[in-house]
């Protein structure tokens, strides 16, 4: 049975607009299945064999639920509280407990060395302090967790891409809670102090240009 706990209210530092919020849950619900099926081969690479217990950072509407193995529990720490009921019908279909957290991803609450696994997706783009929740992962892994992540970054200097993500930067920062389209977060990752990182860098075929450059990993405390 899925058990579904909230606690710890969105940290002051995040300011939820009722409007925007709504809308990134109705369009990543509706946009979900679209842009799965364009990252999917790259979370199977980088999820596979979850274990029992995962911490995700911005859970979202639940996107990455079917990769958590059945019966397994899910730390959820996502402060938009209008993407929480999709969430929890998400981790219900999948037979997975949700432990569901309104908070910051710069301060997750969790005790040091609590976590075995730390993921994310689409996220590091939009935090407030991208270096900060890097820190606040370490933190909480344990020695030889890991933490895996999918992300769009900032694209090479002197592309179509690179344009488009400079002209767009503030609408498309505006329309999607923070999310930017410029930033180097291979760079941030590597120079995070984890023990050891894998990257690999790709390009997806999308309408959303400045979406299209991604990276996708495991970092290992």
């Amino acid at each position: 049975m899925t058990e579904t706990t909230t606690s710890d209210r969105a940290d002051a530092g995040f300011r939820l607009h009722g409007g925007r919020g709504r809308f990134n849950a109705a369009f990543f619900r509706a946009m979900g299945p679209y842009l799965e099926a364009s990252l999917r081969p790259y979370k199977q690479r980088v999820f596979a064999g979850l274990p029992g217990s995962v911490v995700e950072i911005g859970p979202g509407v639940g996107a990455n639920v079917p990769f958590l193995p059945p019966g397994g529990t899910l730390v959820a720490i996502e402060p938009n509280r209008y993407m929480h009921d999709r969430l929890a019908a998400a981790a219900s279909r999948r037979g997975v407990r949700l432990d569901l957290r309104e908070r910051m991803a710069e301060q997750t609450g969790l005790a040091d060395h609590s976590a075995d696994t730390v993921i994310s997706s689409l996220v590091l783009c939009s935090v407030g302090d991208p270096e900060a929740v890097l820190a606040e992962i370490r933190r909480i892994l344990r020695p030889g967790g890991t933490f895996r992540f999918v992300e769009h970054v900032v694209a090479r200097e002197g592309t179509a891409t690179r344009a488009s993500q400079r002209v767009l930067r503030r609408p498309w920062a505006w329309t999607f809670e923070g999310c930017s389209c410029e930033r180097d977060l291979e760079g941030a990752v590597r120079s995070a102090g984890f023990a050891s990182v894998e990257v690999v860098r790709y390009r997806l075929h999308t309408p959303f240009l400045p979406f299209n450059t991604q990276i996708a990993g495991v970092a290992r405390a």
